[in-house]
């Protein structure tokens, strides 16, 4: 149903819309389910196996080999083209495959985090209605839904009710302040409809407040779908694997529906990295390594091929018949297999994670920051505490502890509750509550009374005062008056000097993190007239409760899993200072000296960069200072997650490398956070950094080894062209070599990390990466140029055919032999088992044994003399040994 926004009122619109304040029948809303569809925003089918193909194109290092094809077609070097087609091919083939899987992983995964909308609706219609949560695929048009704070908006909204109702509508209009939602009898004039008060749209969220809506447009009829269009695709691998994409995660990629649930409401390109409408936003730790590096690779292969052509016409006079060769230096310099090495890592870390410790990652990049993260800054309610109060203590006036005192309060709370008839119990009532049956000798046996009276909690006096009859006293009745401890001792028949003694006493509890509250007793002569505020005067002092946080049960052993895999630990709370300090101490994190956030206002980002290195705990945040602390430790060089579960951390969420929340969240986080703790366990997030690890060290290693082994044997074949009077190898024979490296790469995605390669945040910068290929490069290249003595001696190549035919055949096998060393002895992984030293066993034997089969006879290849092979095997040993002595030095 397309639903135009009228000049209506709230009543009229419900007329309209054939529906009600009390909601609709569950036969109604089932029939217009079937009538109306889902409520999920369009998107396009799930691309097909040619469409894939074709998109695979787009991946920068592919585009380069197909316009290097095109260029070697164009000059007639028919066999150079051929090889270089095999390889888009392949490339292409194997990129789609991995996107597929990746893209079904990734559905599947949301499906497990998927919202939920509250509605009101009947059974039949004599029932009374009630609120019930349902898929928010399954709203439809009538629906009475009600908003809470950190709640999706699930569809367009016209309002009935709202209580100081807020809405966060960056997603729509790109503007980060909150707006004020009310109902209007009579609709407001607006320019684009977002800015009219009475109306909430789909892709917003609750910032404050409560309100109730009537559901007037839903899917594809949203102003959500109206204003983005129809979504690009942007499947998980897409996320994972457009390395060369400036714009990779830029299209709307959480407004698509994945299955059968709307999952996600804002663009992950559009997120607040930075300035929303023009379109930057923040570099992640993938974007900085992997991306980097990428693009320093493409600008270095358009390079070769003219730099080659000049080179060898200058000191050769060679011509245009070395384009096929300088085409095939270009293309032995390209990782062809990239992004399917990221995609098939990520994609593969991200299902084990979610089938094994219940982590889900919405965005695969993610998985790479996650190994990457040195800093966690954490909120601590509902993330380290369980935002449950505990009892700590029951004081007398002394400081000494006292059942009564714990007796007293509790009663207080019990005929609070129940006499004054509050909605729902305070947590701290029920911490009280829950202490006296644990604590007490009767438990809650012991709070019995004869109740007469309530005067409940309100913010301005701050106070509680519940009346019973007192214990085998007739005609009298008890006050029990519970609540803040100046409140209490103002009330209270004490001489200054005993006021001055209980404050301190309760000014050092609460420094020391506990929320102190006071007990008194009053007695008065029974009688029928209502008892009054101005009734709670000249008290009996009775004593203090001391409540702290609960911590949450698995917070601790989190915290020392991170601490053991080199991960800093920083709170951000809006908490007290003693409050925050407590609960550190509590889970065994030494707080040092807490820094309020007042503290930071006056600094600029470099101090306090200065000061977040070193403070462990900063409480009294707001939403926006947590945000700042967090984004300057990104500028300092760290790679930060944040994890939290309410409103207030959003700002933090988007600012940080990895958003994080755990199951429970709002809404509204969950779909901001990058990665769901679907499991309360909070040490799972331990388990999700050493995924990021194991994920990220397989892409490290294959761009290390492939890397320097490339740059190597480009290297020599520079030297090679340059100093021999004919070509070190034919450029088909380049190709088919390189082609077969790329084959046995591929058992990189599958390799498994070595365990003490996960003790440290795993950095892979753009700089180190090309210091260690440089390095190990060049000793490739020179024990390429070893065998080129070697062959010049054992074969006496020189300008006939048949000893160049002998050259190019031993520098082909020399090349495969050197590639299948640096796999084994460059790797990560662990074990002389598995599926790297396979693939490397078997790159081996393709060198030694391709050259005798036909296929070899096809490129050109000939049979080499005996005396070749040891002393090939003389240089390998060299080589080998110069490895491992290396590889010590960067492990």
């Amino acid at each position: 149903m397309t639903w135009a926004p009228e000049r209506r009122t709230p009543l009229q619109v419900l007329r309209a819309l054939d529906s009600g304040p009390r909601g609709l029948l569950e036969s109604e809303a089932d029939a217009r389910l079937a009538r109306d569809g889902e409520n999920v925003l369009p998107t396009r089918r799930t691309p097909s196996w040619p469409l894939r193909l074709v998109r695979s194109l787009r991946d920068p290092f592919t585009a380069v080999l197909a316009s290097l094809a095109v260029v070697s077609a164009l000059v007639a070097a028919w066999g150079t083209a051929a090889v270089i087609a095999v390889l888009v091919a392949v490339s292409c083939v194997l990129r789609a495959a991995g996107e597929y899987r990746a893209d079904r992983s990734a559905a599947g995964l949301r499906e497990l985090v998927a919202t939920t909308a509250t509605v009101v609706r009947r059974a039949d219609p004599d029932a009374d209605p009630a609120p019930r949560e349902i898929p928010v695929d399954q709203v439809v048009v009538g629906d009475v839904v009600r908003l809470g704070p950190g709640d999706l908006v699930p569809a367009d909204l016209r309002l009935l009710r709202a209580t100081g109702l807020t809405m966060h509508q960056a997603a729509l209009t790109g503007e980060s302040a909150p707006v004020r939602k009310h109902p209007a009898d009579e609709p407001s004039p607006g320019g684009s409809g977002f800015d009219r008060p009475e109306l909430c749209f789909h892709g917003s969220s609750v910032a404050s407040g409560s309100g109730t809506g009537v559901v007037v447009a839903t899917g594809a009829d949203t102003r959500f779908a109206a204003a983005h269009g129809e979504p690009a695709y942007g499947g998980a691998a897409d996320s994972g694997a457009a390395l060369g994409k400036r714009t990779f995660g830029a299209r709307t990629f959480g407004t698509r529906a994945y299955g059968k649930r709307t999952f996600g409401t804002r663009a992950y390109g559009k997120r607040a990295y930075g300035k929303v409408r023009g379109g930057d936003r923040r570099t992640t730790a993938f974007d900085r390594s992997v991306y980097g590096i990428s693009w320093i690779l493409i600008r270095f292969m358009l390079l070769t091929p003219p730099l080659v052509l000049m080179a060898n016409a200058a000191l050769r006079g060679r011509g245009l018949e070395t384009l096929p060769f300088a085409v095939a230096v270009a293309v032995g310099l390209t990782p062809e297999m990239l992004p399917v090495i990221v995609t098939t890592a990520l994609a593969r870390g991200a299902a084990t994670l979610a089938r094994t410790h219940e982590v889900i990652v919405k965005r695969l990049p993610a998985l790479h920051d996650l190994g990457a993260v040195d800093v966690v800054c954490v909120d601590k309610t509902g993330t380290l505490t369980q935002d449950r109060p505990v009892l700590d203590c029951a004081l007398d006036a002394s400081g000494a502890e006292d059942p009564d005192v714990l007796r007293w309060a509790a009663a207080n709370s019990m005929w609070t509750i129940q006499l004054a008839e509050v909605p729902a119990a305070d947590a701290l009532d029920e911490a009280l509550l829950d202490a006296a049956e644990q604590r007490l000798p009767d438990g809650l046996d012991a709070l019995e009374h004869d109740p007469v009276a309530a005067l409940p909690f309100d913010p301005v006096r701050r106070l509680s005062t519940a009346v019973i009859r007192t214990p085998d006293r007739l005609g009298s009745h008890t006050l029990i008056v519970k609540g803040a401890v100046e409140e209490v001792l103002e009330r209270c028949a004490l001489g200054a000097g005993e006021r001055s003694r209980i404050t301190a006493l309760a000014a050092a509890r609460a420094d020391d993190g506990l929320r102190v509250l006071a007990v008194a007793l009053g007695e008065r002569p029974a009688r029928t007239r209502a008892y009054t505020t101005a009734d709670e005067r000249g008290l009996t002092f009775v004593g203090l409760v001391g409540l702290r946080d609960a911590t949450a049960e698995t917070a601790a052993a989190a915290l020392t899993a991170l601490a053991r895999s080199g991960v800093e630990v920083k709170v951000l709370t809006g908490d007290h200072p003693g409050t925050a300090a407590r609960a550190c101490r509590e889970l065994g994190l030494p707080p040092g000296e807490v820094v309020t956030a007042d503290r930071t206002e006056g600094l600029t980002d470099a101090d306090l960069a200065e000061l977040a290195a070193r403070t462990t705990v900063f409480a009294r945040c707001t939403p926006e200072q947590k945000a700042r602390i967090v984004r300057v430790l990104r500028e300092r060089g760290h790679v930060t997650g944040f994890l939290g579960d309410g409103v207030n951390d959003l700002p933090a969420l988007r600012a940080s490398d990895v958003g994080i929340c755990p199951r429970d969240a709002v809404d509204v986080a969950r779909e901001t956070a990058d990665v769901v703790l679907a499991a309360k366990d909070l040490t799972s997030l331990d388990h999700a950094i050493a995924a990021g690890r194991r994920s990220g060290g397989t892409i490290a290693g294959y761009l290390r080894i492939t890397l320097s082994s490339n740059f190597g044997n480009v290297i020599a074949m520079l030297t090679a062209g340059l100093l021999l009077p004919f070509l070190p190898m034919l450029p088909a024979q380049v190709l088919v070599q390189n082609l077969c490296f790329d084959a046995a790469q591929l058992a990189f995605a599958y390799d498994r990390q070595d365990p003490a390669a996960l003790r440290r945040p795993l950095r892979l910068r753009p700089r180190e990466v090309l210091r260690f290929v440089t390095g190990f490069g060049l000793l490739n290249a020179a024990a390429d140029l070893a065998t080129f003595a070697v062959l010049a001696w054992a074969v006496r190549a020189g300008s006939d055919a048949e000893g160049q035919a002998s050259f190019h055949t031993g520098w082909f096998t020399e090349n495969l032999l050197t590639q299948a060393l640096v796999m084994l002895l460059l790797r990560t992984g662990r074990g002389r088992r598995g599926p790297v030293p396979l693939a490397a066993s078997a790159l081996a034997a393709a060198g030694l044994l391709l050259p005798l089969t036909p296929v070899g006879a096809a490129l050109g290849m000939a049979s080499l003399p005996v005396v070749y092979y040891p002393l090939v095997g003389v240089v390998l040993a060299l080589y080998a040994g110069g490895l491992g002595w290396c590889g010590r030095g960067h492990r």
